[in-house]
């Protein structure tokens, strides 16, 4: 059997520089670069700084200092036996943004990350210039249509259920080198990325990161804490503290064609959303964005961080 990567695998060469960054008592990683305003880039499930490799580029040559991080449990950033849960996840990401020296800072998340966007928003407005959520929707958004399980973005977040019993989900997702990340990606990826090398190519990435010790197990812990907290007195009081609009000036972008975050559930966020234009629903796009249409991607980013 081969032996697992290790944490240290993640931080692939660039034009970036690595570092860590004590935050909300642990150790995260980064991938960082430029200077300017700082845009803090977080990741979606089964990911890593890197799925930001495209938006670093341009954020960076677009006069911005683009920091993408390594979720706490994922990547080269400490993995806890526990903290997986909202208030502590949106700490995390508060403390980065001190830690980074920054007063504010514009945060952009995929799926996951999109919905922590969000949250710290909510929780720790001083702390946000904007937010731009990327196949993603606003939390309260994504509970009210999952919850019929049977049909719409309920049956679209059966992974959601599925991930709820222990061990086994942590078992089938590093099976046979992380084969069910690619068949997750491939049944939310649009149709046209799919069918490239750059997909393949990106897929391996992903799978080997998974890989990584501890990170299939703190994967599912975002989701386990999400589904548990629904029938316990910290779900309402997370329900109460990002019920309202955020302050912070708002972008959508969202495929068409996802699967895993339905459009309508993501046009339904607005409801939250501060200022803002109609969530972007591109043609041809699935659940990724930020890697099927890299340039539209940074280039509507950037756009929309200029007029802030």
């Amino acid at each position: 059997m081969p032996a697992s990567p290790d944490p240290s695998t993640v931080r692939l060469d660039g034009p970036w520089v690595h570092r860590d960054v004590s935050a909300n008592g642990i150790r995260l990683h980064v991938a960082e670069l430029g200077e300017g305003p700082v845009v803090v880039l977080l990741h979606g499930f089964a990911e890593f700084w890197w799925t930001w490799h495209h938006q670093l580029r341009a954020l960076a040559e677009a006069g911005f200092r683009a920091v993408a991080v390594d979720l706490r449990g994922y990547g080269d950033s400490d993995k806890p036996p526990r903290g997986y849960d909202a208030w502590t996840l949106a700490g995390d990401v508060g403390g980065l943004i001190k830690s980074l020296g920054a007063r504010r800072a514009h945060l952009a998340g995929h799926a996951w990350g999109g919905m922590l966007a969000w949250t710290v928003a909510s929780l720790h407005p001083r702390l946000v210039s904007s937010v731009t959520a990327i196949g993603a929707a606003h939390p309260l958004a994504l509970r009210s249509g999952a919850a019929r399980p049977w049909r719409g973005q309920g049956r679209a977040a059966g992974h959601l259920f599925r991930f709820q019993v222990p061990m086994a989900p942590e078992k089938w997702l590093v099976k046979d080198d992380a084969q069910a990340v690619e068949d997750l990606f491939g049944g939310w990826a649009g149709g046209a990325w799919r069918s490239t090398s750059d997909f393949s190519e990106s897929l391996a990435v992903f799978r080997r990161a998974v890989l990584v010790p501890g990170v299939a197990h703190s994967a599912l812990e975002y989701y386990r804490w999400a589904f548990r907290a629904q029938f316990r007195g910290e779900g309402r009081r997370f329900t109460d503290a990002v019920g309202g609009r955020i302050a912070a000036p708002t972008l959508q972008l969202h495929g068409a064609e996802d699967t895993c975050v339905l459009p309508e559930t993501a046009s339904a966020s607005v409801r939250w959303a501060g200022p803002h234009a109609e969530p972007e629903i591109w043609p041809g796009v699935g659940h990724f964005p930020h890697l099927e249409v890299p340039d539209r991607t940074s280039a509507a980013l950037v756009d929309f961080l200029n007029r802030g």
